[in-house]
């Protein structure tokens, strides 16, 4: 991102933003990272914690292996190198949060490096650098009670396993940041190594931004903004510090290395403490955990698991069910759309059909209720149903609609529900012929309108019918049976 600045002088100059990011993702364990505590969201505050997790004396670790498996599978995935011996590091600090005063992680030598992933911005493909992965372990949560004016701490976080994947400052603007979480988000979604819900923390970003003038080769002085929790506040901390920033320089300041907190209530940002270097946590080998020895045969087993990930499965819905582009990009634009479609392809071999459903019906649903596609509680076989009850010619399109409706709303069995409300569809044509004579009965210049050319007359005798049937006829049969009664 570019922006050009006019200082009180002739001059002219242009800045360069330039982004990193720390996405911290709690993994889909169900056991912490050391101990055999579930990592479940939510429970009554400390509860789901004991003397290992919170560091009381004499306690040890045992790692959950778990962990590394997932950590491989998502460096992998991120085409990295994978660090076949590595080992775990304390991070010294004191905080509210951290009961051991120390956090488990991974400076030295950590378990994934020199990945990248690929990202698609309005301004074109590029690759944005991963520098490592790392295993750590979480600490606990500060909730603050402004009416008793205290903090209390939650410690049932502490230990539900991390990883940190940490970027190479490739990233030049807001858009091209959230295109890359996005991206990330999808493919630790894919893998099942986390649910990712931003909502939850299981994916939390740290931004490192700086500016620079344009041209310039050294990078400006970097502030961080830690655990942002959604994108479009990501997007718009991205954007408020960018100027800031700008306007620190302009005013013939230099920018503070230092922690921000962003609160996206006043949009705006504010200093926290100083920004730490790593010599600022006296890190040293973690003593009461082995090394990690990752074999050729463990690795190789891992890879043989990855799954068909979102770039793949698009190309291959294109190929394999021949579906447009666009619908591909969007069913695949979730895990859970992207089974539920594959599921319901699998029950009643029609792709298109079940695209169309998903694209239109479920999406227009979606979008009323304010749900996303994971909120999705339909099952395959219900969906499946309802296609093949079209099919069949047991219902009509218009009631079809009605029935999905309950579907998704209740996960309703379509075939039960069609038979309570008898919304079956009427073939008997000696049934329809009858209803049919007595709308053309009824409306005498809507005939004479169709008899002398009017086509779209029709249309009208149709509706009528429709009306009078209840919805429940063939729109195609009652065409077919007017044009023979008014010719």
């Amino acid at each position: 991102m570019n922006d050009l600045i006019f200082t009180k002088g002739v001059t002219m100059k242009t800045y360069e933003t330039v982004i990193g990011l720390e996405v911290h993702v709690e993994l889909a364990t169900k056991t912490k990272i050391f101990c055999g505590c579930t990592t479940q969201f939510g429970g009554e505050p400390n509860t789901h914690c004991c003397p290992v997790c919170t560091g009381m004396p004499g306690t040890l670790p045992v790692l959950n292996g778990k962990v590394v498996e997932y950590a491989i599978a998502a460096g992998l995935a991120m085409n990295c190198e994978i660090n076949q011996n590595c080992k775990f590091d304390r991070k010294n600090y004191f905080y509210p949060d951290l009961p051991k005063a120390y956090q488990v992680s991974q400076l030295y030598l950590p378990i994934c490096h020199d990945g990248g992933i690929e990202i698609e911005t309005s301004s074109g493909r590029k690759v944005v650098g991963i520098h490592e992965i790392h295993m750590e372990e979480d600490a606990g949560k500060l909730i603050h009670d402004p009416w008793e004016d205290c903090t209390l701490v939650d410690y049932n976080r502490c230990g539900v396993p991390l990883i940190e994947i940490v970027s190479e400052p490739d990233m030049r603007s807001a858009e091209e940041v959230i295109a890359y979480l996005e991206k990330l988000k999808l493919i630790l979604q894919y893998l099942g190594v986390s649910d990712c819900k931003m909502q939850e923390g299981s994916l939390r970003a740290d931004i490192n931004l700086s500016i620079r003038e344009m041209g310039a080769k050294e990078f400006g002085t970097r502030t961080e903004m830690k655990n942002m929790n959604s994108f479009k506040a990501i997007a718009r901390a991205i954007e408020g510090e960018r100027k800031r920033q700008i306007e620190v320089l302009e005013y013939g300041k230099a920018v503070i290395q230092e922690t921000r907190r962003w609160d996206d209530n006043k949009d705006n940002s504010f200093a926290m403490r100083s920004k730490e270097d790593a010599q600022d946590y006296r890190y040293f080998p973690e003593p009461d955990l082995v090394p990690i020895v990752i074999s050729d045969e463990w690795l190789v087993k891992i890879k043989n698991r990855q799954p068909e990930l979102r770039d793949e499965k698009m190309i291959r819905y294109e190929k394999e069910y021949d579906i447009p582009a666009y619908d591909a990009g969007i069913i695949t634009g979730s895990k859970h759309l992207a089974d539920l479609f594959e599921e319901t392809v699998a029950l009643c071999e029609k792709p298109k059909e079940v695209s169309n459903w998903l694209m239109v019906e479920t999406m227009r649903l979606l979008k009323e209720e304010e749900k996303e596609a994971e909120d999705i509680a339909f099952s395959a076989e219900h969906l499946a149903g309802l296609i093949k009850l079209i099919g069949d010619n047991k219902i009509n399109r218009t009631v079809a609609k009605e029935v999905f409706e309950k579907i998704f709303k209740d996960n309703a069995d379509p075939v039960k529900y069609v038979e309570e409300k008898g919304l079956s569809m009427v073939s008997d044509e000696g049934v329809l012929k009858s209803t049919i004579e007595r709308i053309l009965a009824e409306n005498p210049a809507s005939v004479n309108d169709y008899r002398s050319g009017k086509e779209k007359a029709i249309g009208f005798l149709v509706g009528q019918t429709m009306k009078e049937m209840k919805g429940k006829a063939d729109p195609g049969m009652i065409n077919k049976l007017l044009k023979e009664l008014m010719a």
